[in-house]
């Protein structure tokens, strides 16, 4: 029996643009939201660049995808999370130092308009994610940050469900440590 998701991600693969945009708005966000959790150190690619990249790499093979609806979620992060890795991987490669910012002339340079808190918040998420093994955090951010399930982010970390748990088990575990370690109450 097909339900509602397998029939949305069916519609999308024969070219539905309204299956593909309700596709697009249950997964994009979520989606951003862990490619910018990820600890990569100095990568140019800004996370809603790879995740433009997944998706059109997503448009791309979805002929070849074979699921529902949240198969479709992991199999749509396993794209993002080889997309980001690729662009790591080229950065690495091209990787310069950085020069001074000369300041323009009216001072404005740089200025954008930016909900502060949420920049600090996801800076503040990332600095803990750092403390983890890059595993452990990647796991972190599928689960707790953007909300996959364990199956999805089994997937989409080719890793085995009880492997996600483990790991996110002791991730959180440490997290508890540091954070009781340096915000006593």
């Amino acid at each position: 029996m097909a339900t509602h998701s397998d029939a949305l991600v069916s519609s999308a693969r024969t070219g539905d643009q309204a299956a593909w945009k309700t596709l697009y708005g249950l997964h994009n966000r979520r989606l951003t939201v862990w490619l910018g959790s990820l600890p990569r150190g100095d990568v140019p690619d800004a996370p809603e660049d790879l995740a433009a990249e997944a998706w059109l790499l997503a448009a791309s093979k979805l002929g070849d995808f074979r699921g529902s609806d949240d198969d479709f979620a992991g199999w749509l992060f396993t794209l993002a999370r080889n997309v980001a890795a690729n662009s790591h991987r080229k950065a690495v490669r091209r990787r310069t130092d950085p020069a001074a910012v000369e300041p323009s002339a009216d001072g404005e340079w740089g200025v954008a308009d930016d909900d502060t808190a949420q920049v600090d918040g996801q800076a503040a998420t990332r600095e803990l994610l750092s403390h983890l093994s890059p595993r452990e955090a990647e796991v972190v951010a599928c689960i707790d940050v953007v909300g996959l399930d364990v199956a999805s982010t089994a997937r989409a970390l080719e890793m085995k469900p009880t492997a996600v748990r483990v790991a996110r088990h002791r991730a959180l575990g440490r997290l508890r440590k540091i954070l009781s370690e340096t915000d006593p109450l």
